[in-house]
């Protein structure tokens, strides 16, 4: 175990997210290990693609935007993403000389001496004036509860935890979950299923035409506001539907993608309704998405009545040490890398501001 070590800035996830912050920290004259640290618990670089199944090919990816400063050109579609983006994260942060440190696990990030706050990992302490969260999500899949879960005998497991579909031929699938994940791992599974159903708890909207900068601002907003009001964060993609390609398309005709509503209970064999009508069941796949990764940050008692962390902008309102980033609004791509940029820009003026009070 090493001894306290102190820095201006510390960068907790290697993400998208806190890639961004990390560029933009180095950008503008912070110095990585002697002013500013990135933690990241996980084995490798790539975030939380590193652990896409192989089947999600990087030109089935929906919405991936570059890192700032380095377009990803080039890419074969045909290929995993999490090969072409872990290959891709790992030469930016070669590139721009991150430093990133891993596999570093942080347990708790608690109120310091003199201000500072202390940020207690797997690999010692750090101190710190400032904070930039990006854990992102990837380590809490959300799992429903419903009754008679715990007696059902086919296998119960969670998109975090998908395969691919090859390990489902021939049998019977129940995929829960109206998002992106849900649909795709329905129109992977279903050629080699046995037999597959769809069950959501609100019916799916599918959007046609070109998701463009407009809806893209106003799907932010409506997350942006949850998060002003110190409510959980709902994803981006929850507000913005389905989008309407040909893949969809085929599976809305063929019925792969014929939506039931939500069972009421499982049972041993599979599930039911109260209406008796029931399905049998070897596979429960949960694509039921995923809850911010902010248990280490609850010493600080950043959280709102309402159950999330109040947010202007990136700042968490109770501590403006404190930046979040990939969470809320800017869980997409695009708004992780905007606001790792405005994180700093927050955190300069933070500096500067006790830098003149000393």
């Amino acid at each position: 175990m090493n001894d306290m070590r102190e820095v201006e800035v510390v960068v907790i996830g290697a993400g998208q997210a806190g890639l961004s912050g990390a560029y933009h920290l180095r950008r503008t004259g912070f110095e990585p290990e002697r002013d500013f640290v990135v933690l990241d618990r996980s084995p490798g670089p790539g975030g939380a693609w590193q652990f896409r199944w192989p089947s999600l090919t990087y030109g089935k990816v929906h919405g991936m935007h570059a890192l700032p400063g380095m377009e990803l050109t080039g890419a074969d579609p045909e290929r995993p993403s999490s090969e072409v983006i872990t290959e891709y994260f790992d030469h930016y942060e070669h590139t721009f000389g991150l430093r990133v440190q891993r596999p570093v696990d942080v347990r708790a990030v608690r109120e310091g001496r003199d201000g500072l706050l202390l940020v207690e990992t797997s690999d010692g302490t750090w101190s710190t004036r400032a904070l930039i969260n990006a854990t992102g999500t990837w380590d809490r899949p959300f799992w429903p509860r419903y009754p008679g879960q715990e007696t059902f005998r086919g296998r119960q497991l969670h998109t975090a935890q998908y395969p691919g579909p090859e390990p489902f031929a021939g049998l019977r699938v129940v995929v829960v979950g109206g998002g992106t994940s849900g649909t795709q791992h329905l129109l992977e599974i279903a050629p080699l299923a046995a037999e597959t159903t769809w069950v959501t708890r609100r019916p799916p909207v599918f959007v046609e035409g070109p998701f463009d900068e407009e809806a893209g601002r106003a799907a932010v907003a409506l997350v942006e506001e949850r998060v002003r009001q110190g409510l959980p964060p709902r994803s981006v993609v929850s507000v913005t539907g389905l989008p309407l390609n040909d893949a969809i398309r085929r599976g809305l005709a063929d019925g792969v993608l014929d939506r039931q509503p939500m069972f009421d209970r499982i049972t041993p064999d599979g599930v039911a309704w109260t209406d008796g009508r029931r399905v049998a069941a070897d596979v429960i796949l949960w694509a039921t998405g995923f809850r911010p990764a902010v248990e280490h940050l609850a010493p600080l008692r950043l959280r709102e009545p309402g159950g999330g962390i109040r947010v202007e902008g990136t700042r968490a309102v109770a501590d403006p040490r404190v930046h979040l980033v990939g969470y809320g609004p800017s869980a997409s791509t695009v708004g992780a890398n905007r606001a790792g940029r405005a994180a700093v820009r927050d955190i300069r003026r933070l500096l500067e501001r006790e830098r003149a009070a000393a």
